[in-house]
């Protein structure tokens, strides 16, 4: 099936006449809005270390599109590259600009790990705004890490050569397996809420949190639960001294500006 057909089923389902233009005109007149949801450090500071940056697409009428309607049609064409350039550079002025937290993370897509260019863009827009490499981590989803191995460990090398974190999303989504940290030395893994929201009643979810904190002592990487939306499952997750948490029941994403700005 040719593109043609493609940009017909894609007008029927977001209603853009022309899929790739559109999505040229998004980037070219910054048609998005970044949101972030901190990051709680569950350790005797208790402040908000981290905050995830999450990206919005405004459309008509100021109406702000979740990821879902908008990321899958990047993705076919093949321009999330473009996409992940666009919030990188966002974030590093927002960082730039003064931010109330310190350090900010940010997706990256599968395409954007076997993108050669893309370190050296990213160097050169640090350079740019004059912004610490170790205030920016990059989240490496756990499946694209496996699809993508050699590109994944070759995109954690040159972070680390220009001094970014990296973080391995989504941990434990099928099965505990630290085969995906083979090569890639990474900063901090977010456990999966499928572990975490299943942490008080599953002894299988709590064998599974147990056993990625025994390797991050052993190795010397992090670890965050994501997906807490409750007071007791964080009560938990500080009694087995899960360093960070993140979730709907501790901080609600909103507008980048207003939760970092200074």
């Amino acid at each position: 099936m040719d593109d043609k057909f493609f940009e017909r089923m894609d007008s029927e389902l977001t209603g853009w006449a022309n899929p790739v233009a559109r999505l040229h005109q998004a980037i070219d007149k910054n048609e998005f809005t970044l949101y972030c949801q901190p990051i709680l450090a569950l350790d005797a500071t208790g402040g908000y270390s981290m905050g995830e940056v999450l990206i919005r697409m405004r459309e008509e009428e100021s109406a702000l599109l979740p990821p879902g309607d908008f990321l899958p049609v990047f993705e076919h064409y093949r321009m999330m590259p473009q996409l992940d350039r666009w919030v990188v550079r966002n974030t590093l002025r927002r960082l730039a600009a003064g931010s109330r937290i310190p350090r900010l993370t940010v997706n990256v897509s599968g395409q954007t790990l076997a993108d050669a260019e893309f370190p050296g863009y990213l160097a050169a827009e640090l350079g740019k705004h004059s912004v610490p490499a170790d205030r920016l981590l990059f989240e490496i989803d756990e499946s694209d890490a496996l699809v993508h191995g050699a590109a994944a460990t070759a995109f954690a090398a040159a972070c680390r050569k220009i001094g970014n974190g990296v973080m391995i999303d989504g941990f434990g989504r099928r099965a505990v397996s630290f085969s995906v940290l083979k090569g890639i030395a990474v900063n901090y893994v977010k456990v999966d809420g499928g572990i975490t929201r299943k942490i008080l009643g599953n002894e299988t979810a709590r064998n599974k949190m147990n056993a990625i904190l025994r390797v991050s002592e052993a190795v010397g990487f992090g670890v965050v639960a994501e997906c807490v939306e409750d007071q007791d499952v964080l009560t938990r997750l500080k009694a087995l001294r899960v360093g960070h948490a993140q979730g709907f029941g501790i901080y609600q994403p909103h507008a980048l500006d207003k939760v970092a700005g200074s």
